[in-house]
């Protein structure tokens, strides 16, 4: 059986405050164990990484808008 994780070091682990955790937890963002209603909510080390996957995003570098905009800005520029 996996380690259970307690709301305070979840939120330490991830680098949050335990209000945003439980924010998280009660949008469905990340996956909790509760063994008695109303009960200590626990996290387990997979469901973080879960959370870590879905909160990152991939850089998508510049759009094309951009590099255009950017590229007619450097005419102007002394060379």
């Amino acid at each position: 059986m996996e380690k259970l994780i307690t709301r305070k070091e979840a939120a330490e682990i991830l680098g949050i405050s335990i209000a945003t955790l439980d924010a998280a937890r009660n949008n469905g963002l990340i996956s909790y164990v509760q063994y008695v209603q109303n009960g200590c909510v626990y996290f387990t080390a997979a469901g973080l990484q879960e959370y870590i996957a879905k909160c990152t995003h991939r850089a998508t570098g510049i759009s094309e808008p951009v590099l255009a905009v950017l590229r007619l800005l450097s005419l102007f520029l002394p060379a």
